[in-house]
Parts: structure tokens; sequence; C-alpha cells
């Protein structure tokens, strides 16, 4: 009951935090906007297709349209099922996550970015929650390396609680201005928007599993970590 207690409060704190960041309705407008973005690409491949296989034309196109179709269907299903428990009620539970379903989510991901990705899971508790967390940090990963790259994904116990890392590997790699800030707790100098919220959302998620999430940028190299996480599931 008392370490159940403990949980509660770390969470509430966590919670009061980010809020001193931001308002509780604009930060859910800016999830909401930032998940249509990521969608508005695949769906306008969709969308495409299907007025190219509406219009009279050669087997050719109707072959182009309807491989753009498929792709695009392809693209929006794996990111709706990324963004579900990126942002969503799927990664709430603190009960032992499918890591084959995990993993089969981010690659699904990954397919429709440029970058591929690598694994390396090494511990015995791996919830929900922490999947959560995971997925956050590779749309991080994924977003500092656009022109591709490799993203490797590491998941181990420390001293100090379970340790996830995103390492993203790449020409230009970028760590953002407005990542950098919101992870460190403050405001980036261009405000919050459905670009630059999900950074301090990411945290958010880690604090309410006792962790935090830093970035270390290099040459073609940026790596987030999300640390000092309780071990559960």
């Amino acid at each position: 009951m008392g370490q159940r207690r403990a949980n509660r409060l770390d969470s509430l704190n966590s919670v009061s935090w980010g809020f001193e960041m931001i308002e509780p309705s604009r930060l859910a407008a800016f999830i909401a906007s930032r998940i249509c973005h990521d969608l508005i690409s695949p769906v306008a491949s969709v969308n495409s297709a299907l007025e190219l296989l509406e219009e009279p034309g050669d087997a050719d196109m109707k072959a182009q349209a309807e491989q753009l179709l498929h792709n695009g269907a392809e693209s929006a299903a794996a990111r709706i099922q990324l963004l579900r428990y990126a942002f969503g009620s799927a990664g709430l539970s603190n009960t032992a996550a499918d890591r084959h379903d995990v993993q089969q989510i981010v690659e699904g991901f990954m397919k429709s970015h440029k970058p591929s990705v690598e694994w390396e899971i090494d511990t015995e508790h791996f919830s929900c929650g922490h999947a959560r967390v995971l997925m956050n940090l590779v749309i991080m990963a994924t977003a500092a390396i656009p022109r591709g790259g490799v993203v490797s994904l590491i998941v181990r116990n420390d001293e100090a609680g379970l340790r996830v890392i995103a390492q993203a590997k790449g020409p230009k790699a970028r760590l953002s201005e407005f990542a950098e800030a919101a992870l460190s707790g403050n405001t980036p100098e261009e405000g919050w928007s459905a670009r630059t919220i999900q950074p301090l959302f990411a945290n958010m998620v880690a604090n309410d599993l006792g962790g935090e999430i830093s970035a270390i940028a290099a040459e073609e190299n940026v790596t987030f970590v999300a640390s000092g996480m309780r071990a559960e599931g």
C-alpha cells in the first residue's frame, strides 16, 4: 500500500511539473494536432490513389495507383499503431508488454521513415509504460536524422533503475532547439505548438515512471536516454 501511494505521488508530481510548463487544455490540443500532422502524408497518398483509380487510364497507371493506395494505407496503419501507444491509453498499463508486438509496431512505423532500426533489450522488466517511453524516444530519434541512418534501441537495468536508450546515427544528425529546451525543463524559444510539444510529453511519460529523459548531441549522433525508471511488468 505504501509503495503504491508513493508511486501515485510521484506520478502526480510529474503531472504537476508538466502542467507548470503548459495548460492541460493546450497540451491536449497540441498532441491532437501532432497526431493529425503525422497522419496527413499517408492519408493524402490514399486519397490521391483513389482519385487516380476513378480516372480513365491505362493498366500501368492503374497499377501505380494501386501501389500508392497500398503504401499509403500501410503507412497510415503503422503510424496509428505507434501513435496510439505513444500518446494514447495503450501504454498506460503497468503490466508486462508483449515485446514481439512492441517490436512489430516500431518496425512498422520505421518503414514509413528513412532510418532503419536495431534492437537490444536486456531486462526482465518491460511494462507497457516502458514501451510507451520507448516509442516516444523513437519519435524523437527519427526526427533527429531526417536524411536517414540507424536508430539503435537499447533497454537494460542499471543501479538507478530501468534505462531506455534511442541512439540516432546518420548524416546531419541534429538535436533540435525545442527538444533540447523541453527536455531541460524550459519553454522553447518558438513556444509550444504541435511541432514542439512531443519532447515535453515524452518527459512527462518518463516522469510518471520515476525517471527522466536527457539528450546528448555529437557529430552525426544524437542519443536520447530515459533513465531512473522503476522496474515493473
